[in-house]
């Protein structure tokens, strides 16, 4: 463990400005839902048409958790928001890990730490560390919120804490998952597939008889019953968890080389196959991995939503105040309700097109394009073929987004033609997803390390303005900077082609001052 105390102290150096993001995000969730939750559901009747909605509607069960917690307005805001507030921080836990080693020992940067006086596990261990400095922010921001928004002191405590327990539950599962394989990537599909395998028995526990609930993280968290019951002996089971898993991430660390894992890749083939003589070819096999697993989460996220849009007419009956944050308010709530599902959808495709997007600077960075652009092919060609996997993926996307929620609400209403129907309102949001992609793109011409930032800040700003923007009372100005708020929320409004055209003609206009921004720059800068 010899200069864990620097390593520490380097990684939080690293991560003073990603970290607050992934912290602030997380703090925004509580915020929101517990003052929307306590001006929906204040009163005692209003909870209990509450429960009488929700407790028959599996779908809504199955979303967001058991319907014990429906008790009382603290148990509410925990039914509705701790599940995606974990895989929040889930996913913090398992970059914060990733990044600080098995991603440095892929860039090199591990080997010259090494070179050091730094004990073997001492990385492992300060990694462990700042993950555990993190999810202590987490309970301690998440307790903050929900007390100051006026929910009870010992709720928001146990609130924080479960929360945090399931944080650094995936710290410890993705502190094995480098141990195991070579690279950061693979690593990361292990524990997302980890982190959607807990919510699935989350979800089919809540809808069953609870059982399978408690073999999930998020399940261990949600049923301690904050605000309801207060039940801190769940948390044994994330405890026990964490130790076992850290134990074995340090005893697999003594069982593997520098820069290898225990699965050693795949070989691939001698002579490759006449799919991969094109740099579009190489392209769509780097990325077809992460496209089929966005547009598989995405179908099955829109079918959630269509799952429930018949019953929304008496879930807005039940609770009126509700459709003060439908764009259409109760006028037409149900087209109402698939535009703002549409449009959450459609902010989801654009981080999936920031990510695609950013896979060429990633190839840069890391050495990789270099070799390839030391042959015949121009540099317009590769970013070119980048372009094209992401403006065809997030189509792709978005047309498995509408699908799931077409196909879902068809079936509930006995109607096929949902099907069409939500496939071309979800294909409407493509301009304003390639506008976003495009300033990614333009990022890597002309702020090539400053261009994931950018990116994200871009996506968060959207994703603000859609679903904050009545919450928080931003001006009318700020929502316009927003490709989004400039699309119509079909169904509720018609179709209009202009402003559509004029989006494809930004998001063009992007892309090809990205191109001629990396014309002019050193390769890899």
């Amino acid at each position: 463990m010899t200069g864990i105390g620097g390593l520490l102290r380097f990684m939080l150096r690293r991560e003073r400005f990603a970290l607050p993001w992934w912290l602030l995000g997380a703090t925004l969730l509580v915020l929101v839902q517990s003052t929307q939750s306590q001006g929906l559901y204040g009163s005692p009747e209003d909870l209990a048409n509450l429960r009488r909605t929700i407790g028959s509607n599996t779908a809504v069960v199955a979303m967001s958790g058991p319907i014990r917690l429906l008790e009382n307005i603290g148990g509410e805001v925990v039914f509705e928001i701790l599940g995606f507030v974990s895989i929040v921080v889930a996913l913090m836990n398992m970059f914060l890990i990733g990044r600080h080693t098995r991603a440095d020992e892929e860039s090199g940067r591990a080997e010259l730490v090494r070179s050091a006086r730094v004990g073997r596990h001492a990385t492992l261990a300060a990694a462990l560390a700042l993950a555990g400095l993190a999810n202590a922010a987490v309970a301690v921001l998440v307790f903050a919120v929900a007390s100051v928004t006026g929910l009870p002191v010992a709720g928001s405590v146990l609130f924080g804490v479960a929360t945090a327990a399931v944080g650094m539950t995936f710290a410890a599962l993705a502190a094995v998952a480098v141990q195991v394989f070579e690279n950061a990537r693979a690593a990361y599909g292990a524990v997302a597939l980890s982190l959607g395998a807990a919510y699935v028995l989350r979800a089919a526990g809540d809808v069953g008889n609870g059982t399978l609930a408690w073999f999930s993280p998020i399940g261990w968290a949600q049923r301690t019953f904050p605000y309801v019951d207060n039940r801190w002996w769940p948390l044994l089971f994330p405890v026990v968890a964490i130790g076992l898993l850290v134990a074995g991430a340090m005893a697999l660390l003594e069982r593997r080389d520098f820069a290898a894992g225990l699965v050693r890749p795949r070989l691939g083939r001698a002579t490759a196959s006449a799919a991969l003589g094109s740099s579009l070819g190489l392209a769509w096999r780097l990325q077809r991995g992460a496209l089929t697993g966005w547009a598989v989460g995405l179908l099955l996220l829109g079918a959630a939503y269509g799952s429930i849009g018949d019953t929304i007419e008496q879930f807005v009956v039940d609770n009126p105040a509700v459709a003060d944050y439908l764009p259409g308010g109760a006028a037409d709530i149900v087209n109402s309700y698939l535009a703002f599902t549409a449009l959450t959808l459609a902010l989801i495709a654009s981080a999936y097109g920031v990510v695609t997007a950013l896979r060429a600077r990633g190839e840069e960075t890391s050495g990789r394009a270099e070799p390839l652009l030391a042959t015949a092919t121009s540099r317009a060609g590769w970013l070119g073929s980048h372009l094209v996997v992401a403006a065809a993926g997030t189509a792709l996307v978005l047309v498995a987004a509408g699908f799931g929620e077409g196909l879902a609400y068809g079936l509930a209403t006995s109607d096929g033609g949902q099907v069409p129907r939500m496939v071309a309102v979800t294909l409407g949001y493509l301009p304003a997803v390639w506008l976003v992609t495009g300033v990614a793109v333009l990022g890597i011409g002309w702020l090539p390390r400053a261009a994931a930032a950018v990116a994200w800040v871009v996506v968060g700003y959207c994703a603000m303005v859609a679903l904050f923007a009545e919450s928080f009372g931003l001006p009318r100005w700020l929502r316009r900077g927003s490709p989004f708020d400039h699309t119509p929320e079909v169904p509720l409004e018609a179709w209009a082609a202009a402003p559509l055209l004029v989006l494809g003609a930004l998001a063009l206009a992007f892309a090809a001052g990205g191109y001629a921004g990396l014309r002019r720059r050193d390769l890899g800068y």
